[in-house]
């Protein structure tokens, strides 16, 4: 055989293999669990790359065919405990993603699993169920965790748990648990820096202690949490249901014990109403530039960016706008983007707005329409 033809038989070098361990690791975790898998067909090193890996999303990628949308009995139990059996090493991140199922299995047997000493980000997120999915006590013996998302169950804290003392980021959306339950676990956990908590089923008021937080996103009714001890917090994202105030003191009550606020935000607001039905109107709209006794001694020296979006602008509304604009003496920016409304109108509230005392010199109004 000539020389040139012997070069093109020779098999390519395996670049990918010789690749440093870390890079490897980073293309796997952008892979599909069923990609993941295949990688090991590549050859016997690929074997053990694939048996090592520290991150695994089990999803309906792993399953997927109509049929199996229609019932839990799809055998994924089977396949994460084939996956854990041959595992090779600490898996410190299981993400198990099955919204897209009609009916809620019963996922112990996955959470049994879990290595308790090692699993640093856990990511449950169940389809809607009732009653729902309740977490199995020996969840809590997961110690090392610092990630948790936790979305369609129950939370039933057991009194032999001592906190994860790890934990800074947590996440509940759709989670059904008591006011009791909720500081309980919120103030069991020291380190706690982001904290999301979307359309939670409690009716009744929870208290945040949190002396590390520094970020909070909230969907709901926002009358139900107190922000009682949280001096680092410098993110807020509010997303407020009906937002049904008694008096002046629960709207001033909203940012109080807030003294490191940096960046607020307000979105999607539905109307800001008194008890007895009418919208919010503290301050006459003549008079632009009184402030509510209720904030006289509040200040937000830190505040340089508020975001409103979606928001109908009415008297709830300018009134925090306003105050927000006569407190913030480091304001750099406040970006208002109203929902539709007629022209005429949007420009009329935007005079108004410019008419606001600012207690900031730099400070820039910004009004997007679409």
């Amino acid at each position: 055989m000539p020389p040139d033809e012997q070069r093109l038989c020779l098999p390519s070098p395996d670049r990918l293999s010789k690749l440093a361990i870390h890079l490897i690791d980073d293309i796997l975790n952008r892979l599909s669990f069923r990609d993941v898998v295949r990688t090991s067909t590549l050859s016997k090193d690929w074997q053990y790359t694939c048996r090592r890996i520290p991150q695994v999303k089990f999803d309906q990628t792993v399953w997927e065919t109509p049929e199996d949308l229609t019932s839990p009995t799809i055998g994924f139990i089977p396949i994460l405990r084939s996956f854990f059996r041959f595992h090779i090493g600490i898996t410190l991140k299981v993400t198990l993603d099955i919204i897209s199922l009609k009916v809620c299995p019963n996922v112990d047997r996955l959470i049994f699993l879990l290595d308790t000493n090692f699993i640093q980000h856990f990511v449950l997120k169940l389809p809607f169920s009732y009653p729902r999915y309740s977490l199995p006590f020996f969840f809590f013996y997961c110690s090392a965790l610092r990630h948790l998302y936790l979305m369609e169950c129950e939370i039933l804290v057991p009194s032999f748990f001592q906190g994860f003392n790890k934990l800074i980021s947590l996440k509940l959306k759709s989670v059904t648990l008591s006011s009791d339950t909720f500081e309980g676990l919120i103030s069991n956990c020291p380190l706690l820096e982001d904290l999301v908590l979307k359309d939670i089923h409690n009716p009744y008021l929870m208290s945040i202690s949190a002396p590390k937080l520094r970020s909070f996103v909230f969907r709901g009714d926002i009358q139900l949490i107190y922000l009682e001890n949280v001096p680092l917090l410098s993110n807020i994202l509010y997303e407020p249901r009906d937002l049904v105030l008694e008096d002046e003191d629960d709207f001033a009550n909203i940012f109080s014990s807030v003294p490191a606020l940096e960046c607020f935000s307000w979105d999607h607001f539905e109307g800001c109403i008194l008890g007895d039905g009418d919208y919010f109107e503290s301050v006459p709209q003549e008079v632009v530039d009184e402030i509510p006794a209720s904030f006289s001694d509040m200040t937000f020296n830190h505040l340089r960016t508020v975001k409103f979006y979606d928001v109908l602008l009415e008297e709830g509304e300018m009134q925090l706008i306003k105050v927000l604009l006569a407190k913030s003496p480091a304001l750099v920016k406040m970006e208002i983007k109203p929902r539709q409304m007629e022209t005429k109108k949007s420009l009329k509230l935007l005079v108004e707005i410019t008419k606001f005392q600012r207690a900031s010199s730099k400070a820039e109004v910004v009004y997007l329409v679409d």
